[in-house]
């Protein structure tokens, strides 16, 4: 299913960070914390001013994101797990070399 969110909203898909060890202990799966770095599926057009001008996003498609713990709202799409959020909730891009 193809989803374009609105205004300065952008759905991220979470990346899994492997599997965490502490001191040789392997922790399950309900305790781990979830990921906090996502790649951007879709991106909406932009903020509207007063004016009626679009102030254009930051972030893009294929963009791999970090955000905050508690960011978003989760949503499930063909089975699939995603968060969508406001632009505002990005802390920052990571980019590649």
């Amino acid at each position: 299913m193809k989803v374009r969110p609105l205004h300065d909203r952008i759905i991220v898909q979470r990346l899994d960070e492997g599997e965490q060890k502490i001191g040789g202990i392997i922790i399950p799966d309900t305790a781990k914390e979830k990921p906090q770095q996502g790649k951007v599926i879709a991106a909406g057009n932009g903020k509207q001013k007063d004016d009626g001008k679009r102030i254009p996003l930051d972030v893009k498609e294929g963009d791999t994101i970090l955000f905050g713990k508690y960011s978003g709202q989760e949503i499930k799409m063909d089975g699939e797990e995603l968060l969508i959020m406001r632009e505002d909730e990005v802390l920052a891009v990571i980019e590649s070399k």
